[in-house]
């Protein structure tokens, strides 16, 4: 088929071209500078330059596409508008997409998170919806939460549109500005690896090499309206996170008690997130797209040397 891939350069995206490539497909990346442009090149993939400001271009990108892959985000939105400017600038492009691809079949597969499920007091599942979405959420991060309904609801106008639900951790070389590097900031900040409460809430992992498969499946063969799991370790207590950063760096796993201002003093802008639980499967997943996660999981990852060049110390 031939792809249109935003965020090609990302974190995730990096990963997916080469996977769409090496399956055959033919992919055409959106660059907004020279620097994407080179090395959406280097990956193999086409060049179409724009941004994602650029409804119409994107219109046409999609509709001279079999496909749609979208991982980007308008990042530069963050610092003033935080995510609900984020959120509010992806509807118009997700509506872009369902213009063009309407009554086509076509398959629209979109970056989403496992946390939009909510929580449910038990473990989430992909037929679990994303939560509703109204004006008392505005500055959290479940405003984003509409663009996922936004995707799912393309189904209904002839598009095979899927959310990937992606873990909390995506670990892996190109993991620059994830939760796992801020975790190792804050542990070598402050001279310990803190975890909240008695550390018992789960999250989970994935690798970021894994993730390109389930893309490319979910392309290639996922039912429209649905929603998958890039979930490797389905639950893994904060507090093992926290041990196995700090023994990397030698340094003690501390409790933070759960307290409004000792939160915050240690995990800032981030207190509310670590102290969720997330228990997450990826059972339908695996069963309906035949995805089978081959890269190490989160502990063992560790060990590899990307996060930790220096080494124990």
């Amino acid at each position: 088929m031939r792809i249109f891939v935003t965020g090609g350069t990302g974190h995730s995206g990096s990963h997916i071209i080469p996977e769409l490539i090496a399956a055959g497909h033919d992919v055409t990346g959106l660059a907004r500078s020279d620097a994407s442009a080179a090395a959406l090149t280097a990956l193999g993939a086409t060049v179409r330059r724009g941004d994602l400001q650029d409804l119409d271009g994107l219109k046409k990108a999609a509709a001279d596409s079999d496909g749609v892959v979208h991982v980007a985000h308008r990042q530069d939105l963050l610092p003033t508008g935080g995510m609900d400017a984020v959120a509010a600038a992806e509807i118009p492009v997700m509506l872009a997409y369902g213009e063009a691809l309407a009554g086509t079949g076509k398959p629209l597969v979109v970056a989403g998170s496992v946390g939009s499920a909510g929580q449910l007091g038990r473990t989430a599942t992909e037929e679990d919806p994303a939560l509703f979405v109204d004006d008392g959420h505005r500055g959290t991060l479940r405003v984003r939460n509409i663009v996922e309904t936004t995707v799912i609801g393309l189904a209904e106008q002839g598009v095979r549109s899927s959310v990937v639900r992606i873990a909390n951790i995506a670990h892996g070389t190109s993991d620059r500005a994830g939760f796992l590097p801020m975790l190792i900031a804050l542990a070598k900040e402050r001279g310990f690896a803190g975890y909240p409460g008695d550390g018992a809430n789960v999250w989970n992992a994935v690798h970021i090499r894994d993730i390109a498969p389930l893309f490319r499946l979910a392309l290639e063969k996922g039912e429209a309206g649905r929603y998958w799991h890039a979930v490797e370790d389905e639950g893994i207590p904060f507090r093992e996170i926290a041990e196995a950063i700090g023994s990397r760096l030698s340094l003690p796993a501390v409790s933070i008690p759960l307290d409004e201002l000792m939160l915050p003093g240690y995990f800032g802008f981030i207190a509310n997130i670590v102290t969720q639980s997330y228990p997450t499967s990826n059972v339908i997943t695996r069963e309906a797209l035949g995805w089978e996660p081959t890269q190490p999981g989160l502990i063992a990852d560790l060990d590899n040397g990307h996060y930790f060049p220096e080494g124990r110390s």
